[in-house]
């Protein structure tokens, strides 16, 4: 092609005329582009819009319009999404590195002023309450107040980012879920810059992998690392190849008795038994006409677990009611509709199907109640078979338990008999518990923690009503929740207490323990807060196996809380059926759920709502108006948020005594000028792991431990261990962060047997001690190190601090079996090499032990393949093949510079 697209065309919405960049324009010289998925033909008006012949050529549009959808992906394009959207946990990071780059930008010689974001970035204080208070009236108080005192230097440098940078708005803590609020206020769907009489849709990238939700409303988005977010906050398009796109045909409707989070469970195990890692995938099908725009986003939301980038729903009749009931004005879904059937990009019954890479179908008349556990969420368990799963998860652990027992008996029989109190637990699993004056019996299985929470399912009113009702109709029979329960309600915005609230469903919530604990993901983010200590005590004393059920969409290994090993995901529903249960170890369909005031059985398909009930509810109590009350001064915050002393100035005073937020180290010694790629040779590894490690085995987000370097290093520092809060809330302190890196308690390094947690053996002495001061000791030889790892390394949240403190910990590569998509590009932004293993090809399987030391052959710009010389003790050598993962030139440039952010910074200077 040597000429541009003539894509500029007209549409009129309502009385107002718009300038559009026109599918069609493409379409009449590739017809084949009429039929791209919906997805793609957003990415080519993307394309259109930002052709400039460098970073977007007609090359690039012509090669989507000619999209091969069985092809291996291989072609790159650049993608400049129209806004960006954080939580704070990865938020406060964000802006700290931002601020961290104005002094470096000054170290330069470059205008600071450059460091700003160029289009709307907007942040949702979402991450940080606890539910350290639950099942009173005073929880949503007591837990905001403690919230605000341990984090109000984390908001008042927020606060400073938010008057220091252009376009960048916070929204206050104790408003809602990020992804919520997203869903029901930020998104345009379509943008209309009046200015420019311009429209365009609405597309973003956001710093939080469920990112992901707002496509059930049309917007194309996902989830990247902050490092990648901040490059787009500062103009920088996002480098990625054109996806395969599965197309997922959804026909008829969902069953009495069935919620959208079976749905979605459903959905997940399909996908993720497909494979759609790296891919979009994009519903479609007439079934979408029945299907509720709350329940198109509790599906989107689980992107990252059935492991697409995206899980998108096209613009149609239901995303314009919802619109409307959500308080967007009649001016922007006029827009928004008119744009969309000007585009082609509108939905109608019986139009013909998109050209899709391959096809999944599901009659969501088929679908089962499920759970999903007890480790990750795409582990489906139909209800009817949770009692056997649970037996069968469990085994293993009484056996274990068990040998612990006759072993600790043969040894006090040594030592000439005796009884130690508590030394060992009972191999039965039973502790006897006193609390709140009642006594009781713990026992495996026991559900501790019954949580509902987080943006899946606290967005969807059919299954908040659902469980409210279910919750009445509890109270109504006398059942009530079991004494070891923690019980919690975290609603995703405040419109859900209004609902509730209108629909006189509160106090039944209540009546069970399902007091409001705050607006935020508490329990699904590790927020979970501590267990009562006689409950706690005794699950740790008698070593039991106990479960936490939640309506989450994580539920990894030590996530949830450290003495919970089951954690299952569910319905807001069952979420309740389980706190009155009080045990997984029961079969839901047949049992039981406890004695009404007559002593008469309940089961709980006599307290279970019927679908019937759950609209009429929803339609008698949901109103417009409560959205737009809720959100009509949404930036404004409480009284203590409008108080703070806030930091003034455009370059940040950093206070060399705080323990939240320090200067990062990145840029120290930076120069204008580009290094060589770097050679890597004689490395050790710092830990040799499994399949499956998340994100929050890598850094975890949760409470910090005494012992623990992290906790060592704030003692230090004068914080008291009750004022530790949390990993997630000190992502601002790099020192903090680099010693939690592979401090989760459930990490098991196989260089360390017999050990959970963050323990190592140094090389080649083999002295055992944590990972982070055997990293301290390699740095100071200035050994580099590398981490080998199993399938699917980095699943999980799109954490940046698990790519940041691998690099400060002095990792040079990465060499896993298979990467997942965020965490692989984010360890590329920081400047960590990606190895891929060959196929067939393992650490096992090529018997490295990780004591070995590593050299990195032929790693050289866009090599696709290195060589690894693993040299051990004696001196023998074995040699294997690598792939490299570093998938785009775009990215040889970032790993060439040591980092995407070190790139941008280059790049600014040079331009002044």
């Amino acid at each position: 092609m040597t000429d541009s697209f003539n894509a500029r065309a007209q549409f009129q919405a309502g009385d107002r005329q718009f300038d559009y960049y026109s599918l069609k324009a493409v379409e009449e010289q590739f017809p084949q582009a009429a039929r791209l998925p919906y997805s793609l033909k957003i990415l080519l008006e993307n394309l259109l819009r930002h052709e400039d012949g460098d970073n977007v050529t007609k090359d690039d549009i012509q090669a989507l319009a000619n999209w091969d959808a069985k092809a291996e992906p291989n072609t790159e394009i650049a993608f400049t999404p129209a806004r960006v959207v954080l939580q704070d946990f990865t938020g406060v990071p964000a802006v700290v590195d931002l601020a961290a780059m104005r002094d470096a930008m000054k170290d330069l010689g470059g205008d600071p002023e450059k460091i700003n974001p160029l289009s709307p970035a907007e942040l949702v204080i979402d991450h940080s309450v606890m539910v350290d208070e639950y099942g009173s009236n005073n929880a949503f108080d007591l837990n905001a107040k403690l919230e605000f005192n341990r984090n109000k230097e984390r908001y008042a440098f927020l606060r400073w980012g938010q008057g220091a940078f252009d376009n960048f708005k916070v929204v206050p803590p104790d408003t809602g879920i990020v992804h919520q609020v997203n869903l029901e206020y930020l998104a345009r769907v379509v943008f209309g810059d009046e200015d420019k009489g311009l429209a365009y849709p609405d597309t973003l990238v956001g710093t939080d992998s469920h990112t992901t939700m707002i496509n059930g409303v049309g917007v194309l988005g996902w989830g990247v690392g902050g490092i990648e977010a901040e490059a787009a906050m500062l103009g920088q398009p996002i480098s990625m190849l054109i996806p395969q796109v599965i197309g997922f045909k959804l026909t008829g409707k969902l069953a009495e008795g069935t919620t959208a989070t079976d749905l979605v469970l459903t959905v997940t195990e399909m996908l993720r038994k497909k494979g759609v890692v790296g891919k979009f995938v994009e519903f479609f099908g007439d079934g979408l006409a029945d299907l509720p725009l709350a329940d198109r986003a509790t599906i989107a939301n689980m992107a990252p677990e059935y492991g697409a980038t995206c899980g998108i729903f096209p613009v149609d009749d239901e995303t314009i009611r919802y619109m409307e009931l959500t308080g967007r004005g009649a001016e922007q879904r006029e827009l928004t509709e008119a744009y969309a059937k000007a585009q082609g990009l509108w939905r109608h019954d019986g139009q013909p199907d998109p050209v899709y890479t391959d096809v999944l179908e599901l009659d969501m008349s088929t679908v089962q109640p499920s759970l999903a556990g007890p480790r990750r969420p795409q582990d489906r368990v139909l209800l009817k078979d949770m009692q056997a799963t649970y037996r069968k998860e469990v085994e293993p652990f009484i056996e274990q338990r068990r040998d612990n027992e006759s072993s600790e008996e043969q040894r006090l029989e040594g030592e000439g008999g005796g009884t130690a109190v508590g030394a060992h637990p009972d191999a039965d699993g039973t502790a006897q518990v006193e609390y709140k004056g009642e006594s009781f019996e713990l026992k495996d299985g026991a559900v501790v923690i019954a949580a509902i929470t987080s943006c899946t399912n606290t967005s969807n009113p059919a299954v908040m009503i659902g469980a409210g009702l279910l919750a009445r109709n509890a109270a109504a029979k006398g059942l009530d929740v079991k004494p070891w329960v923690k019980t919690s309600l975290a609603p995703g915005s405040k419109v859900v207490t209004d609902y509730l609230n209108e629909a006189e469903l509160t106090d039944d919530l209540e009546a069970l323990g399902f007091h409001l604990v705050g607006y935020g993901c508490t329990t699904c983010i590790g927020n979970s807060g501590p267990l009562p200590e006689p409950i706690s005590n005794a699950i740790n004393e008698h070593q039991l196996n106990v479960a936490s059920v939640l309506s989450g969409n994580r539920n990894f290994e030590g996530r949830v809380h450290g003495d919970v090993r089951m954690n299952f995901l569910a319905s807001p529903p069952l979420v309740v059926a389980y706190a009155l249960a009080g045990t997984v170890d029961i079969d839901l369909n047949n049992d039981p759920i406890g004695r009404d005031k007559d002593g008469n059985d309940v089961y709980l398909k006599d307290i279970w709502p019927s679908q019937k009930e759950i609209y009429d509810t929803i339609g008698s109590s949901l109103t417009s108006d409560m959205f737009t009350k809720s959100y009509g001064d949404v930036f404004e915050g409480d009284e203590r948020w409008r108080k703070l002393d806030v930091p003034e100035g455009e370059i940040y005073q950093w206070d060399e005594t705080s323990t939240y937020v320090q200067n990062p180290p990145y840029f120290e010694g930076m120069s204008v000028d580009v290094a060589d790629i770097p050679k890597i040779e004689g490395a050790r590894c710092l830990a040799l792991l499994g399949d499956s490690i998340t994100t929050d085995h890598i850094s975890p987000a949760g409470p910090i431990k005494e012992d623990s370097p992290a906790g060592k290093y704030l003692m230090e520092q004068g914080v008291k261990p009750a004022d530790f809060n949390s990993y997630g809330s000190r992502r601002g302190n790099h020192e903090v962060m680099m010693r939690g890196t592979f401090a989760n308690v459930r990490l098991r390094n196989k260089l360390a047997p017999g050990t959970e947690g963050g323990w190592t053996r140094m090389q080649p002495s083999g002295d055992q001690m944590f990972i982070y001061d055997a990293a301290m000791k390699y740095k100071e030889s200035g050994t580099p190190l590398v981490i080998l790892a199993g399938k699917e390394y980095g699943t999980g949240s799109s954490r940046d601090w698990a790519a940041k403190g691998t690099k400060l910990l002095g990792v040079e590569a990465v060499i896993a079996e298979s990467f997942e998509r965020i965490h692989r590009s984010n360890l590329v932004g920081m400047g960590v090499l990606p190895l891929q293993f060959q196929d067939g090809d393992s650490a096992e399987g090529l018997g490295l032990t990780g004591t070995e030391s590593f050299s990195i052959e032929g790693l050289t710009a866009g090599a696709d393949k290195v060589t690894v010389k693993a040299t051990v003790e004696d001196g023998a050598t074995k040699e294997f093949q690598a792939k490299v993962r570093i998938d785009t030139p775009k990215e040889w440039e970032y790993y060439q510079n040591g980092g995407i952010l070190h790139y941008v910074l280059r790049q600014l200077a040079k331009a002044a």
